[in-house]
Order: structure tokens, then C-alpha cells, then sequence
């Protein structure tokens, strides 16, 4: 089955009617909540059960806003290509961090204890670390 036909079935088969975004998305956002829910006291079961109805609510939402499913997919998907190239570099007591080769900030490194914290800074956000 195609995605965009998918999406009408769901639509034309909805439990509920609304043109309102905030209702959709109301809906979509319980329906997340409660597949966590059930994650969160280990029954699987009801969380996959949950999680097929969030996507109910998801494509009803997606209706009402009307975004186009494969358009969004395709977004989706260029959008995880893309890798922002995330640089840190330590050089002479100083830090800078560059995103895509344009610099973003900097500050002063003291010590030690100082570039042992701006190391793991560049672990945490996914940065390459450079030493100049």
C-alpha cells in the first residue's frame, strides 16, 4: 500500500472528526504518551498497540496541516543525510567551535581541569576535536 493511500484510508476511517490542528495533534501527543506509558511498565504489547494508534493520529494530523506523506518522508530522510560537520578546537588556552567551517563561539581554557571539561563538551555534542 502506497503511503499516500495510507493516509486517506486512515483519514476516511478516522474515529473522530476535527479540522483542528490542535485537536489532531492533541490526539497524536495521548496516543505517544500512552505507548510510553504502557514501554514504561513493560508490557510491550499495549505499547506496539498504542504506537499503531499514534501513527493513526500522526497521519490525521498530517491531513488536517496537510502535509504530503512522501514529500515529508523525503524531507525526513535528506534531513538525517545531512551531518553537520561539528568542530572543537584547542589550541594556546582557547576553544573554538565551528559548525559546517563557520565558527559558532569560543571561549578561554585556564588549565587542565578546564580542557578535561571542554573535551567532553565536544564528546557530548558529537564534535571532532582538533589540537593546534
Amino acid at each position: 500500500m502506497d503511503i499516500r493511500e495510507a493516509l486517506e484510508n486512515i483519514w476516511e476511517n478516522r474515529k473522530y472528526a476535527t479540522d483542528d490542528p490542535k485537536t489532531a495533534l492533541s490526539h497524536l501527543n495521548e496516543e505517544v504518551a500512552e505507548s510510553l506509558k504502557a514501554l514504561m511498565k513493560g508490557d510491550v504489547e499495549k505499547t506496539k498497540h498504542e504506537l499503531q494508534d499514534a501513527m493513526s493520529c500522526l497521519f490525521i494530523a498530517m491531513k488536517v496541516l496537510d502535509v504530503d506523506p512522501v514529500k515529508a518522508v523525503q524531507n525526513q530522510v535528506k534531513q538525517m543525510k545531512k551531518r553537520n560537520e561539528k568542530v572543537m578546537i584547542l589550541k594556546n588556552g582557547k576553544v573554538e567551535i565551528y559548525v559546517d567551517g563557520n565558527l559558532k563561539g569560543g571561549w578561554s581554557i585556564w588549565g587542565k581541569e578546564d580542557m578535561k571539561e571542554a573535551e567532553q563538551l565536544a564528546k557530548e555534542f558529537g564534535c571532532e576535536i582538533k589540537y593546534e
